[in-house]
């Protein structure tokens, strides 16, 4: 316990959430040796630092200093520490803060997680960086070896908020399959293909426990619509962020926290991207840290997929079916891969399959299929009726496309 009866921990929550506090600056406080409580007092006290960690941030950088000199005296540290609870609280620099973080180039100073915090104990420990130890500048991101040694495998799923009914289906799927052979999904849980994912994860009986970066406090669930799945994933798994309680999401923090999803996992898939997407700086996050990167191929026609598309001709591995994934990550005999590689659902008919086939990579309408096809208009909305319960295809609105596992 620190001064007044509150824990570093509550200290390290209120440094965080002060106006223009970096990881980077964060960091230096965190792993200076100084009790946080201390430097709180210093910035509190209303008294010039003369020694110590603050000291040479006011020589360093004397405008934020004074910032937070002026807004750390209106802070209520006990009733943020309130907020906590429940909750861990992970201080880089500190015992129990999780390897896999602390070895990356850029971890955060603090984090904040809820649910299976010895998750990120598991996550094991990455290789070193090419080069001499402590090479480069402190906060310059570095390229790591692929990790040969995990406890257990992750993989990060990301893509457009605003995706296709193929999208969408294509990341449940895939998260569905990895959790069910027992590699963890990691996304951001953000509207559309990442929501998909864990939803996809969380539906796999006895699956791999999936893993949420966000960029808001654990106590402001963004978007509101995903409040029930918030809490899932922190039930069945982890939910973490570096934004300590109360803070409302904003711009920056999205692509901070998409160094923090790169961190977690040993791969990248990116399901549907459009070309200038917020997925596609979770891929400049990835690539830094040397992971491979992966992509579901989409239709040339669809603004959902432009940027993934392009990342496959940039040189991404496509992925069109698990195996895609497990083979990348060296699972493929595993038993359960094994298991799944075969495909359950009915095989449709002759005359169903002609109609598939008619569909091709792009969304159509009922109409344009009678047309392809020549046949009456209610043979052809019965046979789609049949294909979409057997899993072949998907409907969105008067719009019928193929499913991922569909166009094999």
């Amino acid at each position: 316990m620190s001064r007044g009866g509150l824990p570093q921990e509550a200290y390290a929550a209120a440094l965080a959430g002060l106006d223009q506090m970096t990881p980077r600056r964060l960091g230096l406080m965190t792993r200076s040796g100084e009790p946080l409580g201390r430097i709180w007092e210093g910035l509190a006290s209303g008294r010039p630092a003369r020694r110590g960690i603050l000291a040479r941030l006011a020589a360093a950088e004397p405008a934020a200093l004074a910032a937070w000199e002026r807004e750390a005296p209106t802070v209520d540290v006990a009733a943020l520490w309130r907020r906590c609870a429940g909750d861990a609280v992970l201080i880089l620099g500190h015992p129990g803060y999780p390897e896999v973080l602390e070895r990356d180039p850029l971890p955060p100073a603090v984090l904040f997680a809820r649910g299976e915090v010895g998750l990120l104990h598991e996550l094991g420990r990455p290789a070193e960086p090419s080069g001499a130890e402590g090479a480069g500048r402190p906060d310059e991101v570095r390229p790591r070896e692929r990790r040969t040694d995990r406890r257990r495998r992750s993989v990060a799923v990301v893509g457009t908020r605003n995706a296709t009914a193929g999208g969408l289906e294509a990341a449940a799927a895939l998260g569905r399959d990895l959790a069910a052979v027992g590699v963890s999904v990691v996304s951001g849980l953000a509207k559309g293909i990442d929501g998909a994912a864990h939803r996809g994860a969380l539906a796999a009986r006895g699956g791999a426990p999936p893993i949420g970066v966000v960029a808001s406090g654990l106590d402001v669930v963004y978007p509101r619509q995903h409040a029930e799945l918030w809490e899932e994933v922190s039930a069945r798994g982890l939910l973490c962020t570096e934004a300590p309680p109360g803070t409302r999401p904003a711009a920056h923090r999205f692509p901070a926290r998409n160094r923090i999803l790169a961190a977690l996992a040993e791969l990248l898939v990116v399901v549907e991207s459009r070309r200038k997407g917020g997925s596609l700086l979770t891929v400049t996050e990835a690539e830094r840290r040397g992971l491979p990167i992966m992509a579901v191929p989409g239709s040339i026609r669809s603004p959902a997929s432009e940027g993934s598309n392009l990342l496959l001709v940039d040189g991404a591995t496509p992925v069109l079916e698990l195996l895609d994934v497990v083979v990348a990550l060296g699972l493929e005999d595993r038993p359960a891969v094994r298991r799944r590689r075969v495909d359950r659902r009915v095989p449709p008919d002759p005359g169903d399959r002609d109609l598939l086939e008619l569909l091709g990579t792009d969304a159509v309408t009922l109409d344009t299929l009678v047309l392809r096809s020549g046949r009456a208009i209610g043979e052809v909305a019965v046979a789609l009726g049949r294909l979409e319960a057997a899993g072949w295809l998907a409907r969105s609105g008067a719009w019928f496309e193929l499913t991922g596992a569909g166009r094999a």
